[in-house]
């Protein structure tokens, strides 16, 4: 076994894979960018080594970076996570020949399977389903449209090196085949520097479900069941499941005897993922082979009781699977939840700065798992991807992994930027999640229109103003006994309280539960009561307890006359005052917000790579005005209406912060 690797990779995955090598009593190099110097997994490593600026290319993309890091460090092995060079067939070539191991597939696995045009061909030679396509790579936009024709609409136009819902387009006509072929072949020479692309038949009402598989240096192999990863926004994985709630065990077995074929087509050595996608009739076909540990591999291990990074070590250093496939378990149900540097409320447009507040809820062993690399303080850099967390969640069957999944979601409090939690506890509480009958279009066709506050469902809006009320009238008890206040001065607590949520008043009765051994009060609003008992002391943001006998847990801050609140995905703001300062609140004249319509404001933290007009210019709606770099990902900016540029007030190449104002109109 190894006595020292190297993780050539930063943030949540590096930290996991850390952790797994100190388990085993192996010591763990961290390399890392200048911008990623305080990172956690820095922090978590034995040694740590600076391969360069932030920009991912000098540092995190450089292998001859990498490998001096493994002789200057004398680490036997090196573990490449995922995104960066995991899927690239020249580092895992070029470490074996400087004779340290690559915890991985050989380079020839990846080189066959990590392209999509190979891999294609080489799953129609060995009899596993494939999509109908055009699998060589396409010269320019016009061939593209022609292609697009002959297989039929829709197409999906993919970069042959693509991955992470970049170089990805769905097209339904000829003009988004056109456009869709041009920004794909732009995407992937950023992100990937192959810019091949390919094209094959979009699958309607489509599942992703993919197959982990583990194969070892003397030819066995296991698949471990199928991970459900169908809740995608814009082809970005947002909820993960396994088992998949449409998959029998015969189509299973099937998926899993395909996969297996495929990865011994190849010699495949180390863990990896066959990706399939699954039609309403249970067809299925092949869509690509990550030659990688993938983001959603928790909730394998959570269901087969594996550890995942463990078996990559222990096969590249030799050693053959220590279980059958009939000794593969499915046990109950997980579902991760990838907790993302976005605001929900803002087309999800990435939210980068300091992280003020972190804390993700208890780890309970086999019940709930946070798989991270940050920390409250640090900070979530434009330079890389927006993920904050990976929540993962156990249960005996869906419907408890469901519960399970929205308590802790409630649990997590995250300040200081925002996060997709919101939206994903929306989604653990819609109907059609529930029920499991869901396709990849779910979220385009739910939420057409981007995610709004309207969109959280929520039936009682009258709770949440009970515990603010709890919660304010908790500082009021604290004032009343404070010493030495003037003999007939002290304040009388009065029981009636009216509470505003948004322009919803909520009067309420309030009065402490009289018992020496419970600590809560009883509120009484129109025909509901609330009887509400919680330890809950001034400064913590997580107010936990029992609402009528039933457990409760609700994010509250105090700013300061009013209480942040938040709850299942609702996030409000709550007055708390005596019913007369209601009754003259009502009587105030409103405020009117300030006219931005004639400005174009930044809506994300973010470069300014382009401004694509000039002052005096006049614009058509939808014309490009501006786009925007942050964490890997273009954002164009387009206008809403005809309009004339007045003035930029932002300079090309400048940084903004959210909300700053590029460019004025008349």
């Amino acid at each position: 076994m190894f006595k020292k690797i190297l993780i050539a990779n930063r943030g949540e995955i590096a930290c996991r894979v850390i952790k797994t090598a100190h388990k085993m009593g192996i010591k763990a190099v961290a390399v890392h960018s200048e911008a990623d110097k305080d990172s956690l997994h820095v922090q978590l490593a034995d040694e740590a080594v600076c391969i360069g600026p932030a920009a991912s290319k000098e540092s995190y993309l450089s292998m001859d970076k990498i490998i001096a890091a493994c002789k200057q460090t004398g680490a036997e092995a090196v573990h490449p996570g995922y995104g960066f060079l995991s899927e690239n067939a020249e580092f895992s070539r070029r470490v074996e020949e400087e004779g340290i191991k690559f915890i991985g597939p050989k380079h020839y696995s990846i080189g066959k399977m990590g392209d999509k045009i190979e891999s294609k061909k080489l799953a129609l030679e060995h009899k596993v389903n494939t999509i109908p396509g055009y699998n060589k790579p396409i010269d320019g936009p016009q061939q593209a449209v022609e292609i697009a024709k002959g297989i039929g609409y829709p197409v999906m136009i993919k970069a042959s090196a693509g991955g992470g819902g970049k170089g990805l387009r769905v097209a339904y006509n000829d003009k988004e085949a056109f456009e869709g072929f041009s920004s794909c072949v732009n995407e992937a020479k950023t992100a990937f520097g192959d810019d091949r692309v390919f094209i094959e038949k979009f699958v309607v009402e489509p599942r992703h479900i993919e197959i982990q598989v583990l194969g070892d240096s003397f030819g066995n192999y296991v698949y471990l069941n199928e991970r459900d990863c169908s809740i995608q926004r814009r082809h970005q994985k947002v909820i993960e499941e396994a088992p998949s709630p449409f998959i029998d065990p015969a189509t299973r077995k099937a998926m899993g005897e395909q996969a297996v074929a495929l990865a011994r087509a190849v010699q495949y050595e180390s863990a990896g993922t066959v990706e399939f996608v699954v039609g309403a009739d249970k067809s299925f076909y092949f869509l690509e082979m990550n030659t990688r540990l993938q983001v959603e591999h928790p909730v394998t291990e959570l269901i087969t009781g594996l550890d995942l990074v463990e078996l990559m070590i222990r096969v590249a250093a030799g050693e053959k699977l220590p279980l059958t496939q009939a000794e593969v378990k499915l046990d109950g149900w997980a579902m991760e939840c990838r907790i993302n540097a976005e605001d929900p409320f803002r087309g999800f447009l990435p939210s980068t700065g300091r992280l003020v507040k972190f804390q993700p809820p208890a780890e309970i062993p086999l019940k709930v798992r946070v798989d991270t690399g940050v920390y409250e303080g640090g900070e979530i850099s434009m330079y890389y991807d927006s993920m904050i967390a990976k929540l993962i969640v156990h249960g005996k069957d869906r419907t408890e992994a469901i519960q399970q999944m929205r308590d802790a979601l409630n649990a997590f409090y995250i300040r200081g930027v925002s996060s997709s939690i919101p939206f994903q506890a929306a989604l653990m509480q819609h109907p059609r999640f529930c029920s499991g009958s869901f396709n990849t279009g779910f979220i385009a066709e739910e939420y057409p229109k981007g995610f709004h506050a309207e969109d959280v469902p929520h039936e009682d809006f009258g709770f949440l103003a009970a515990v603010a009320a709890c919660a304010r009238r908790k500082y009021i008890d604290r004032a009343v006994r404070i010493s030495h206040q003037a003999r007939g001065m002290g304040r009388k607590v009065g029981a009636e309280w009216t509470v505003l949520i948004g322009n919803q008043y909520y009067p309420l009765s309030l009065m402490p539960i009289d018992s020496p051994h419970v600590t809560g009060y009883q509120v009484q609003m129109a025909d509901k009561s609330y009887r509400i008992i919680s330890d809950w002391h001034f400064g913590l943001p997580i107010f936990s307890g029992t609402c009528n006998g039933e457990p409760i847990c609700v994010q509250i801050e105090r700013i300061g006359l009013m209480f942040r609140v938040a709850h299942n995905g609702v996030i409000c703001k709550a007055t708390v005052m005596t019913a007369r300062a209601a009754e003259l609140l009502a009587l105030m004249p409103e405020k009117v917000p300030p006219d931005m319509s004639k400005f174009l404001l930044s809506p994300m933290p973010g470069l300014l790579r382009e401004l694509a007009v000039a002052a005096g210019q006049e614009v058509k709606a939808g014309e490009k005005l501006a786009v925007i770099e942050a964490m890997k990902m273009e954002n164009v900016l387009r206008a809403e209406q005809d309009c004339v540029v007045d003035a930029l007030l932002a300079k090309q190449g400048e940084s903004l912060s959210v909300d700053q104002p590029i460019i004025s109109f008349k």
